[in-house]
Formats: structure tokens, sequence, C-alpha cells
């Protein structure tokens, strides 16, 4: 594993200490994302700031409920960023571009408007997502179908989603 991500990782665990549910959720993201961007060839830089905004992506999470007492999606794009750019400048070694680029999709991962999603990044970041919270919430079949009809762009997603959750057992 690269050092960096580590590090991210190290930072996220300090922040979310106690609260085992949160780290598992950013790792399994985090997993996700890094298959589905290997499995859809995604080039090295945008691949390694999509595994950093998927360690990141809810870090806002007790900022939003000590603030709005809420996780709701639309504050940890608000509360998210800021705490991710002061993890992202202690760590060191990030360009301003790379900061800018992980804040963005931190900011937008709750946001599944198709044309907002400017990027293979910001996509695969929102699939991982779903595919652990799909699971953790318990969704229903119904839920599950709308996703991957309307969520899913990338051939390893919807490969994901259809093997994890449609696929018939024997």
């Amino acid at each position: 594993m690269n050092h960096k991500l580590s590090e991210v990782i190290q930072a996220a665990v300090d922040i979310d200490a106690g609260d085992p549910k949160r780290i598992q959720h950013f790792l399994k993201v985090q997993s996700f994302a890094d298959y589905i961007a290997s499995r859809e060839k995604v080039p090295a830089e945008p691949a390694f700031l999509l595994e950093v905004a998927a360690i990141l992506h809810d870090i806002g999470i007790h900022a939003c409920e000590e603030k709005y007492h809420s996780t709701a999606g639309h504050y940890q794009e608000l509360e998210g960023p800021p705490i991710a750019r002061s993890i992202l400048e202690e760590i060191g070694g990030f360009t301003d571009a790379q900061i800018e680029r992980v804040l963005f999709l931190i900011s937008h991962h709750h946001t599944y408007d198709p044309e907002q999603i400017d990027g293979i990044d910001y996509q695969i970041l929102i699939e991982a997502d779903f595919l652990v919270n799909l699971y953790e919430d318990g969704a229903t079949e119904a839920a599950i179908a709308n996703a991957r009809e309307k969520v899913f762009k990338t051939n390893t997603g919807i490969s994901l989603i259809e093997h994890m959750f449609l696929a018939k057992t024997h």
C-alpha cells in the first residue's frame, strides 16, 4: 500500500476512533473504489486521489452529528471538505490541484446528478459508496434495482451490484 494512503487511513481512524461502523465503512468503500478503478484501468494519479477521497468521503459525519444532529448527505458534503483539507495539508506532499480534486469528490459524493459527474473517479466513488450502503442499510430488492439502473455506469460496478445483490444463488 502507498505510504500516503496509510497515513490518510490512520488520520481517518484517529478521527473515527471508537466508531467501528464508520471505520469499516470507509475501508470497504476504499476497497471497492480501488477494485473498480483497477478493473476500469483508471490511470495511477486519479486512482490514487479516488482512494484518498474514498477514505475521507464521510470524514465530516461526527461534525454533522454535533452541529446538525444529522448525518444527511448534504451536511456531509459541507462539513467533510474542511476536515479533509486539514488532514491532507498535515500529511503533506499533495499539490493544491490534488487536494482540490479530493475535496470536490468529498463535497459531491451524495450528488448523483449524471450531468454533474465530471469524471470516472467521481462515478466510481458513488458506485463504491452505494455498494457498501446498499448492504449496510439492508436495501430492498427494488431499491437495489433502481440504483443499478440509475446510478451504476461502469462495467465493473454493474457487475458487482449484479453479482452481490441480483444474482440468484443455488
